[in-house]
């Protein structure tokens, strides 16, 4: 089990997660949603702090695609071997489109492909400086060294849990670190920010009763879920236990499976 000071989440740590954040230049936070969605789930083979998995990540954001996650931390026994056997070898990120029946390894080569697929259209201008993007996600690791990369010890879920989310959330990213620390699989409920009113805190926006009326699939369902939006929100289906905030569901991860 960690210690409960790696999992602490003060000031420190949610400051680096933020540096994170600015480092990424606002990327993985806004959604314009995918043409297409996919029929069956997207499979992403990801390790959280990996720099190339980051970028498959704000794709996912941008275009509003949910995801199984299957975290692959270092000295992970869970799913590095699935990878090894679908690949041949245990590189990340590694995507499994059941859809098309496409599986690729390489981060770039995955972005393109998610935006031809899903957003039917070529490879956004931002996205085309992919040398540029590499050392600007090296860089977000830096904040947040050794976090979300190695294996601590856990017992897995019998069904997924589901995370509300979106890739640069300054208080989803810890949540996600340990997730992948833990080998625990989820799926990703991307519910990045279309509307004026989102870029405004929870506490400001529930002091002046501000309800952005979002035009995604996954912010309508959890302003309908849980009465509000804040990210990041985390559902348990083999608890029957639905969090907000995330000390509190570090906190529930670690004592419910670590």
């Amino acid at each position: 089990m960690t210690t409960l000071k790696k999992l602490n989440l003060g000031p420190l740590n949610i400051a680096s997660s933020l540096f994170a954040t600015v480092v990424r230049s606002g990327i993985g936070i806004s959604s314009h949603a995918a043409v297409v969605k996919p029929e069956l789930s997207l499979k992403l083979y990801d390790i959280e702090g990996c720099p190339y998995c980051r970028l498959v990540r704000e794709a996912l954001t941008e275009l509003d695609l949910d995801a199984e996650i299957y975290p692959c931390p270092k000295g992970g026994e869970r799913y590095r071997s699935e990878v090894i056997e679908l690949g041949g070898k245990a590189q990340f990120p590694y995507l499994v489109d059941t859809n098309t029946g496409i599986a690729m390894y390489e981060s770039l080569d995955i972005v393109t492909y998610l935006f031809a697929t899903y957003g039917q259209k070529s490879l956004p201008l931002k996205w085309q400086f992919g040398a540029f993007h590499k050392v600007g996600s090296m860089l977000a690791s830096v904040a947040r060294p050794g976090l979300g990369l190695k294996k601590v010890a856990s017992h897995p879920p019998e069904k997924l849990l589901e995370l509300y989310s979106f890739e640069s959330s300054p208080y989803a990213r810890p949540v996600r670190e340990y997730l992948c620390e833990l080998e625990i699989p989820y799926v990703l409920r991307s519910c990045g920010r279309t509307e004026l009113g989102e870029w405004l805190l929870p506490p400001v926006r529930e002091l002046f009763n501000i309800v952005p009326e979002s035009k995604l699939k996954n912010r309508k369902e959890l302003q309908e879920k849980a009465g509000r939006m804040a990210i990041p929100y985390l559902i348990d289906p083999n608890q029957g236990v639905a969090l907000f905030e995330s000390a509190k569901i570090i906190e529930y991860l670690q004592a419910t499976y670590g």
